[in-house]
């Protein structure tokens, strides 16, 4: 099931630049951040740990420092993402809700880094018993076939747990630019409870999921819009393939403009969906059953 006609190559290409992506590295550390808080109200002593969309790498050592012991493998389409996670020795350390000690990169002492896509691993059945995901499943069409991938890889008992953008996110500018053309300017970001769905279906138990909506605040209109092509851009083989004129340009600002709030700020919306699921054990029939899955086979 395709969530959306994402183009992989363009994401690729989007994320090819790191320089481009740097002014909104804070919302995915934020992110990562929260969801560490999550992640150590679960008893668990992995042996090895997947970060799926690990990008620059920062994350690789905050689960490295989190499980000391285990192996932790990063997996990212982008090339150039790679190359800066093996150009850096630490992480730049950030003070993030006390936090900070979490945040001090000792290294990759046992961590590989793969390059390629995370619904394709080149990883063995039950491989893994965590896999990690921050803010990097909304960038893949089949967010189903993801799941069945990540369950493939997860070892009986094994840990799902990511985060995405949910649908609410920027929609400021949906708004902005409704009344100038048809083309879509942001992802049709997937529901948390179309996740759940998707995560019975590739057979997680009991996936749990919930939300929050962090607002950001702009001075400036081109502030907004130069934080949201950094936040990855438009990959969508429906996005309009040309620059809009400068009227409707200016007009679309403007309708940011007129979303000042009381504190005379822009607001950009962030609906951040959390879920995690673990691998259940398989299915046992009754003495002289057996069971059989039947799935559809792509054409």
């Amino acid at each position: 099931m395709q969530s959306a006609p994402i183009d992989l190559n363009r994401v690729r290409q989007l994320f090819s630049q790191p320089a481009a992506l740097q002014a909104a590295d804070f919302i995915n550390r934020e992110i990562a951040a929260r969801m560490l808080e999550r992640l150590q109200l679960v008893r668990l002593d992995p042996a090895q740990v997947v970060d799926a969309g690990c990008g620059r790498g920062a994350e690789v050592g905050v689960l490295q420092n989190n499980y000391p012991n285990a192996q932790i493998i990063g997996i990212d389409a982008s090339q150039e993402l790679l190359q800066l996670a093996l150009q850096e020795p630490k992480a730049t350390a950030l003070s993030m809700q006390g936090l900070l000690s979490k945040w001090l990169f000792s290294g990759k002492k046992n961590s590989n880094l793969i390059n390629g896509d995370f619904c394709r691993t080149s990883l063995a059945d039950q491989a893994t018993d965590l896999v990690w995901s921050n803010l990097a499943l909304h960038w893949h069409p089949e967010p189903d076939q993801v799941f069945k991938e990540w369950r493939r890889i997860l070892r009986v008992n094994g840990l799902l747990m990511f985060s995405c953008f949910g649908p609410d996110s920027l929609k400021e500018i949906r708004h902005a630019f409704n009344d100038i053309d048809q083309t879509p300017h942001t992802l049709p970001f997937v529901d948390m409870h179309d996740f759940g769905d998707m995560l019975v279906g590739a057979g997680f138990a009991t996936p749990v999921m919930d939300m929050e909506v962090i607002t950001l605040t702009y001075s400036t209109a081109a502030q907004l819009l130069a934080e949201v092509r950094s936040m990855g851009g438009n990959p969508l083989q429906t996005r309009g393939k040309g620059l809009i004129g400068k009227m409707a340009w200016q007009h679309m600002c403007n309708k940011l403009e007129q979303l000042r709030n009381e504190d005379g700020l822009i607001p950009l919306t962030l609906e951040i969906i959390y879920g995690h699921a673990f691998k259940p054990a398989p299915k046992r029939g009754n003495p002289g059953e057996s069971i059989i899955k039947f799935e559809h086979l792509k054409k």
